[in-house]
């Protein structure tokens, strides 16, 4: 997609800023960015000033681009995967000391004309999780922080009740952090 950006709005001009003149010059920039989590996860211009993301942040910056140049069939959407050695490479040494094969994890990615898009990194690939998906809602870029933990620590807590986990929602919890942590060295 060669769309040439058509806003003056903030996100947009940061973009610009940098010589940055259309969608496909963004997602390669925002692709090519270290993972790693921002200073506040409000505020998704530090993505580009701290040049660095998550896959939330990240893609909450591309659809916030997206909704401020009117390009409706770009959507944010927070998926809940089976996080697993084999999906995830790097968090096996966590799960592996555990009763349980797979956490179920919460990641953002885009759907573009009905396509699913993982540009948290160059590495990514959405067809890794895309059998392991267990549910996606489309969400608005103001909620991959609050609501995306709210959500993501209910949907834990119901599956810690649903599959008998013998596991507190607390240990599990640290086992989650641990995954990131893991995956962001």
């Amino acid at each position: 997609m060669r769309r040439a950006f058509t806003s003056n709005k903030q996100l947009t001009q940061l973009a610009r800023d940098l010589g940055i003149k259309n969608w496909q010059q963004l997602t390669q920039f925002i692709q090519n960015l270290p993972y790693g989590r921002n200073s506040n996860r409000n505020d998704f211009s530090l993505v580009i000033s701290e040049s660095k993301g998550t896959c939330s942040s990240k893609h909450a910056l591309l659809k916030a681009i997206a909704l401020e140049n009117n390009w409706e069939d770009i959507h944010l959407i927070l998926g809940m995967y089976k996080m697993s050695e084999e999906n995830t490479p790097g968090i096996g040494s966590v799960l592996a000391e555990t009763p349980i094969p797979f956490l179920p994890e919460a990641h953002c990615y885009l759907m573009i004309n009905s396509v699913r898009k993982d540009l948290t990194s160059s590495q990514a690939d959405i067809a890794n999780i895309e059998n392991d998906l267990l549910k996606e809602v489309e969400i608005l870029p103001h909620q991959v922080s609050e609501y995306k933990i709210a959500y993501h620590k209910d949907y834990l807590m119901d599956w810690i009740e649903k599959e008998n986990i013998p596991l507190s929602f607390d240990d599990i919890w640290e086992l989650r952090e641990q995954c990131i942590f893991n995956l962001s060295q």
